[in-house]
């Protein structure tokens, strides 16, 4: 299957601003479930775009609007060919905790291990395992079932309970939040029992017969746990399933931290407002696309500069992954 994805980032501000510096990991990744056959950035702003791969082999994009301006749209275009995979079975053998301690002493997913800035795990993540009785009783893989069930009916799914930069206490105490929070909390939980395990930032595409709490019109995320005998398995906490030929996965970290879709700065006292649409649909010619409608998703306040020749840098809000 082929998808069409587009995914705009509107950024206006309360007066003009004099730069802006921007870096995008927006790119589908290349891997054995997927392939970006097309790839394309715009910006409403004249900007020569560069790109380079990070540590964790994502690519990234970034540029630098140099002149004054007082709106900034970002406009990314994809095509991905999705293969589907071979169907997860229900359950591994129970003997594959002991193979996978081995793999995990042997130091070969350590990265995946630790905690990230995000995922860190806190009193209140260890009374909440407790309350769902997380532990290795079952094979590693009936285990994670169990929980990203469990996190999908302990969980309400709503909107801005959270923000960009919330920790898992948040909304561990709220018991809601959006895939952000679904995937931190997760990661962490799976961190906890021993598994390696990374946050998977990209999009889901909508489908008819499912129903999906978040995913459609947004950006997305999930986790991938390292499984003996299986490798690199999806779970979607959010929407209660396996991750599978719907999911299109950009880019993977420990966290959102390093992963974001957006991360920038601009200079000036101006408020900024960021709004973000996205689009993901099967590639026919059977419709025109649609125009893309961007909701907003931050808005920040303007803060007061000494002087326009001493402008502050002031961190663009990154958008939050729905």
């Amino acid at each position: 299957m082929q998808y069409v994805v587009r995914h705009l980032t509107r950024f206006v501000y309360t007066a003009p601003v004099s730069e802006s510096v921007m870096e995008l990991r927006m790119q589908p990744l290349d891997r054995e479930d997927q392939r970006c056959l097309q790839f394309n950035i715009e910006t409403s702003q004249r900007a020569k775009v560069f790109a380079y791969r990070d540590h964790r082999n994502n690519a990234v994009h970034y540029f630098d609007v140099p002149g004054h301006h007082g709106k900034l749209d970002v406009t990314v275009k994809s095509i991905v060919e999705v293969t589907p995979m071979p169907d997860v079975p229900r359950r591994i053998a129970d003997d594959a905790w002991t193979e996978l301690e081995a793999v995990t002493a042997a130091g070969t997913y350590l990265d995946w291990q630790l905690p990230g800035y995000f995922t860190t795990p806190t009193e209140a993540l260890h009374q909440f395992a407790r309350t769902i009785s997380l532990d290795r009783e079952q094979d590693p893989l009936s285990t994670l079932r169990e929980l990203n069930t469990t996190l999908y009916q302990q969980f309400a799914y709503e909107p801005r309970t959270t923000n960009v930069d919330s920790m898992i206490d948040e909304a561990l105490r709220a018991r809601a939040g959006v895939c952000q929070d679904f995937a931190h909390i997760m990661a962490a939980l799976v961190r906890g029992l021993g598994i390696p395990c990374r946050y998977v930032s990209g999009y889901i595409a909508p489908q008819e017969s499912r129903f999906d709490r978040a995913g459609d019109n947004a950006t997305h995320a999930w986790i991938e746990a390292w499984l003996p005998q299986l490798g690199w398995v999806g779970f979607d906490p959010t929407n209660n399933t396996v991750a599978g030929h719907r999911h299109i996965a950009v880019a993977v970290g420990r966290d959102y931290d390093e992963v974001p879709p957006t991360r920038g700065v601009y200079k000036g006292g101006a408020g900024s407002q960021l709004s973000v649409a996205v689009s993901v649909t099967p590639d026919t010619n059977a419709a025109p696309p649609r125009e893309l409608s961007p909701r907003v998703s931050w808005i920040t306040p303007p803060r007061a500069v000494q002087s326009t020749a001493d402008d502050d840098a002031l961190a663009q809000h990154q958008q939050q992954q729905q």
